[in-house]
């Protein structure tokens, strides 16, 4: 059976805080977050942007959250103020929120996995 993986690489800059936090992340402060996507399936698919089902996910869908918060996305926004209160902001917390935002917008049979880094020496990686 076929199998396609498709990878896409995104930034946004966003400041956050992590709540209660006794240290420096306690208090606001920023990051250049690096965001990995990938996207796996036995099948390929249209999208909102392709009638034609000629790919894994659209990856203009996938990199959703690198758009501007005006437009929907996680760039130059407080996390703390556009994340829903049940996802604090750590790394682990923004992973987990990029692949269930990210998940409602592909087809329900693609794989994902998402990987989030703060500073080049620290990341984080979720999938189900």
């Amino acid at each position: 059976m076929p199998k396609w993986k498709v990878v896409t690489e995104f930034s946004f800059n966003s400041a956050h805080y992590i709540k209660d936090y006794d240290g420096p992340c306690g208090r606001m402060h920023g990051h250049n977050y690096q965001v990995r996507i990938e996207a796996i399936s036995t099948q390929l698919h249209s999208s909102q942007f392709c009638p034609h089902p000629v790919m894994v996910a659209d990856f203009r869908t996938l990199r959703w959250a690198k758009q501007d918060v005006t437009k929907g996305g996680l760039d130059h926004c407080i996390l703390n103020e556009v994340m829903p209160p049940e996802y604090e902001t750590t790394a682990e917390m923004i992973a987990k929120y990029i692949y269930d935002e990210t998940k409602k917008r592909v087809p329900p049979n693609v794989q994902l996995k998402v990987h989030i880094s703060e500073t080049p020496n620290s990341w984080v990686e979720y999938e189900e």
